[in-house]
């Protein structure tokens, strides 16, 4: 909702009010002030709209995804580099169902832009993998499918590696 520099500015007018308690002898309230001041800190590395997102497409409401970050209006000012790499991701699962050619955009700018977990990270190598295998791009897709592999240390998605090597093999 509130762009990353409002979230600072918020951050630094609370603690200084915390401080301005506590030398008051308000403990109690500067101790909940600095509480509170972390809901901003949180929600400046973690954008509330992608989580939001998140949780719509966990439910399958890819309309309800797509909504919510199209409420995002600048990217590229509004959210951190990590942020913004989740939100090329998020875009680029929406629209893979339907248009290949900007969901390999998507996905190559949010491995560029960087994913702060490795699962995030083989997912996107592994459907970028799936766009190259279907535009006859073999070892493109051999290559990403071997950094994908590498990526899924708790091997949730072994299977999905396995069949999609097997239908390279029929290519």
């Amino acid at each position: 909702m509130f762009n990353k520099n409002i979230k600072l500015g918020l951050v630094g007018l609370i603690v200084a009010f915390a401080i301005y308690q506590f030398t008051e002898n308000n403990i109690g309230n500067g101790i909940f002030l600095l509480l509170f001041s972390t809901i901003f800190i949180f929600l400046y590395f973690k954008n509330e709209m992608i989580l939001l997102a998140f949780l719509k497409l966990r439910k399958q409401d890819m309309d309800g995804a797509k909504k919510w970050l199209d409420k995002i209006a600048n990217p590229e000012t509004a959210l951190i580099r990590k942020q913004q790499g989740y939100y090329n991701y998020l875009n680029g699962i929406m629209v893979s169902q339907t248009d290949l050619k900007s969901a390999e955009k998507y996905f190559k700018k949010a491995i560029e832009l960087g994913l702060s977990m490795d699962q995030d990270l083989a997912l996107a190598k592994l459907q970028l993998a799936g766009i190259a295998m279907t535009r006859r791009r073999k070892i493109e897709a051999n290559k990403l499918l071997t950094e994908a592999k590498k990526l899924d240390k708790h091997g949730m998605l072994k299977d999905q590696i396995k069949m999609m090597k097997d239908q390279m093999k029929k290519i």
